[in-house]
């Protein structure tokens, strides 16, 4: 299996650093609203490498953390809930949305139940020790307004700011530096703690005589929580391009500092931007969309993930309508094969290679995660099957084959359920009406059937039925 590492921008062979166990780190959602469908994309993007993995037979510890305590939800919370306890409020809002995540991770098919997920105020202790650490190590210092990282500090110990890419004045220029978290000694140090300011929730931290009441800073959240959770270093960090820097460069500095190796972890993978009709998306121009913008216009969460797979991760996925239009339809020709499995086949049907395509589907998801080629081989089986069914002693081998699909892509095919023996029936009498050009009676039966979402599709091999999936929203 090969991933394109960002850190050393190429492609590399995956090799876990010890045994056949890969642990991975993944930034999470920052819980004080829905999140967008921007979002929702490198989520995708992981579940799809999890699954790739466990197809390879790698062992697997996927940790995600969920930021709950910063600048947007503090200010949130206390918007949300006036007069509350800032802590309380806090810790109200974030479980809110928290569980409106892990729900909108189920419904576009990823599995959450494969993931540990953490969380920043579950884990003030051990960010208060990192940051200790880095304290006693000389690669911090306390300001007027909390505790920052030195840059300086850590480039004289002779290790390299800029591992992921190139640190100049385009990507530290203060518009691409957000929350304040370059504005001390020299112009990358970034908040490690910020001292409390009004009445936004705080912890208490001792440090060298001082008492710095106040929360963590964004970057070392996630670096105690992904040291904790997997040691240092562990096999994959994952995100967003837009985490590059500085997130994930300062994850890599203040959680390596003092250490005789730089290596925090071994690969990085990024995806690329979702834009929305070619443009960033922005509230501003009213193209900034959540997975209930999806729903109301009546389109399946599952579809929006088909269109995510259609493109390579490392390429900007371009969000339309018209294309998430063309997903659904390509998924409901996928379901119509899935229906099929239940259904009369065909004795005369040439049989189907199903362990080639297995094959072959494996080998471009394990080509740095391909989802494009790999469901144009899909759409290939499927067209074949729509067109001449299955054969009878390759039932047992297409079944194998829809869990397979599951297994790798996470559409969900396999477990689409058979028709009632009514309906059954009622296929058999419109059947026998058409036989008897008895076209009343047969377009009757076929409205009872759509009205009880089963449609049908007249063949040369008889009807053929498929579940309609209900209207969303």
């Amino acid at each position: 299996m090969k991933i394109y590492n960002t850190l050393g921008h190429q492609l590399e062979d995956l090799v876990p650093l010890k045994d056949q166990s890969l642990r991975i780190y993944s930034c999470g959602p920052t819980v004080y609203d829905y999140i967008h469908i921007g979002n929702l994309s490198s989520y995708i993007m992981v579940d799809s490498l999890k699954r790739v993995i466990a197809l390879n037979d790698f062992k697997l510890n996927h940790v995600m953390n969920f930021t709950d305590v910063d600048d947007k939800t503090i200010a949130r919370s206390q918007q949300q809930y006036p007069g509350n306890d800032s802590l309380e409020a806090l810790k109200e809002l974030t479980q809110h949305y928290r569980q409106i995540f892990l729900s909108d991770m189920q419904v576009i098919g990823n599995d959450a139940s494969s993931t540990t997920y953490v969380s920043a105020i579950a884990n003030i202790p051990d960010i208060q020790k990192l940051i200790t650490q880095l304290y006693h190590d000389k690669f911090a210092y306390i300001a007027d307004d909390g505790i920052y990282f030195s840059i300086s500090k850590y480039q004289e110990s002779g290790k390299k700011y800029g591992q992921l890419t190139k640190i100049d004045a385009k990507n530290t220029a203060q518009q691409r530096i957000q929350n304040d978290e370059y504005d001390k000694d020299n112009v990358h140090d970034f908040a490690l703690w910020k001292l409390q300011k009004g009445d936004e929730p705080a912890w208490q931290f001792d440090l060298d005589e001082h008492q710095l009441l106040g929360r963590p800073g964004w970057h070392i959240e996630c670096s105690a929580m992904s040291t904790t959770n997997l040691g240092l270093p562990f096999d994959i960090h994952t995100g967003g391009v837009d985490l590059i820097f500085p997130h994930h460069e300062n994850e890599i500095a203040q959680s390596t500092a003092g250490n005789e190796s730089s290596l925090y972890a071994k690969y990085f993978m990024h995806n690329e931007h979702l834009l929305v009709e070619g443009r960033k998306m922005s509230k501003s121009l009213n193209n900034f969309y959540t997975l209930r913008d999806i729903i109301e216009k009546g389109y399946e969460p599952i579809a929006f993930r088909l269109m995510v797979l259609q493109t390579h991760y490392r390429k900007q996925i371009n969000f339309s309508w018209d294309n998430l239009e063309a997903a659904q339809n390509r998924l409901n020709d996928f379901r119509l094969i899935a229906d099929i499995k239940w259904q009369l086949i065909n004795d005369k049907a040439p049989e189907l290679n199903f362990a080639d395509y297995k094959t072959a589907i494996l080998k471009a998801l394990s080509d740095d995660l391909n989802t494009p080629e790999a469901l144009t081989i899909v759409s290939k089986v499927s067209s074949d099957i729509i067109e001449n069914l299955v054969s009878p002693n390759q039932r047992s081998e297409f079944h194998q084959f829809l869990s397979f699909l599951d297994a790798g892509l996470g559409l969900s095919l396999s477990n689409r359920p058979d028709i009632t023996n009514d309906q059954k029936q009622l296929i058999t009498e419109r059947q026998t009406a058409r036989g008897l050009k008895n076209w009343d009676q047969a377009d009757q039966i076929r409205q009872q059937l759509t009205d009880q979402a089963i449609e049908l599709r007249d063949t040369s091999f008889g009807a053929i039925w498929s579940h309609v999936e209900p209207a969303q929203g």
